[in-house]
């Protein structure tokens, strides 16, 4: 799988995005994609999975009512490859595009990228405001309130959790682990020492 470089995907993710929460977002996801491509047997592809997770959002903040439909063409005027664009495009199925997950990649992707928000959110509401000490239950606790945390669509995750093939509890305890890999790396650190927004 050809990708671009993930100074080059971060040079691209910046030109269209500034505001800091999605620059944060972009890279926990790509930090997650990385921890899953290792623990799924992809190693071999972990720059390719973390490039499509820091780009899968690259429309969202300049282009909120087209996400995923203007990607493709932001995308190519980056130069990114066909492969990149088709996995960023699949993580919106259902919602804001009908390209179906195939790849283990993009089943992942679509299964954490509402998660991870959720997740996030949990772990702010903790004294410690970190991953590292939250557990399933607290954020089963949460998932089940819809009020909390209401942009991250619950049905999506289900469904992510029902394509890998996973139980929904394993998805989320895999993914707080994948967070905490991030986080270990220290607060708004970007993954593997790239260079921060």
């Amino acid at each position: 799988m050809e990708t671009v470089s993930r100074d080059k995907a971060w040079e691209i993710l910046t030109k269209y995005n500034k505001e800091p929460f999605h620059l944060q977002h972009a890279e926990t996801v790509e930090g997650v994609m990385k921890w899953f491509a290792d623990e799924l047997g992809h190693g071999a592809d972990r720059d390719y999975w973390g490039v499509v997770g820091l780009l899968h959002d690259i429309d969202f903040e300049l282009y909120p009512e087209e996400h995923c439909r203007k990607a493709p063409e932001l995308l190519r005027d980056g130069g990114v490859g066909e492969d990149v664009i088709r996995s960023v495009v699949s993580h919106g199925w259902g919602l804001c595009a009908d390209v179906e997950p195939r790849h283990e990649m993009e089943k992942v992707l679509y299964a954490t990228d509402e998660l991870t928000g959720l997740i996030w959110a949990v772990a702010l509401m903790r004294p410690s405001k970190s991953v590292m000490d939250l557990e399933l239950k607290s954020v089963k606790k949460k998932f089940k309130t819809l009020a909390f945390a209401a942009g991250c669509n619950r049905e999506v995750i289900k469904k992510g959790a029902e394509i890998l093939g996973w139980e929904l509890d394993d998805l989320i305890s895999r993914t707080i682990l994948a967070m905490r890999s991030v986080e270990s790396k220290g607060p708004g650190a970007p993954a593997d020492g790239a260079p921060a927004g």
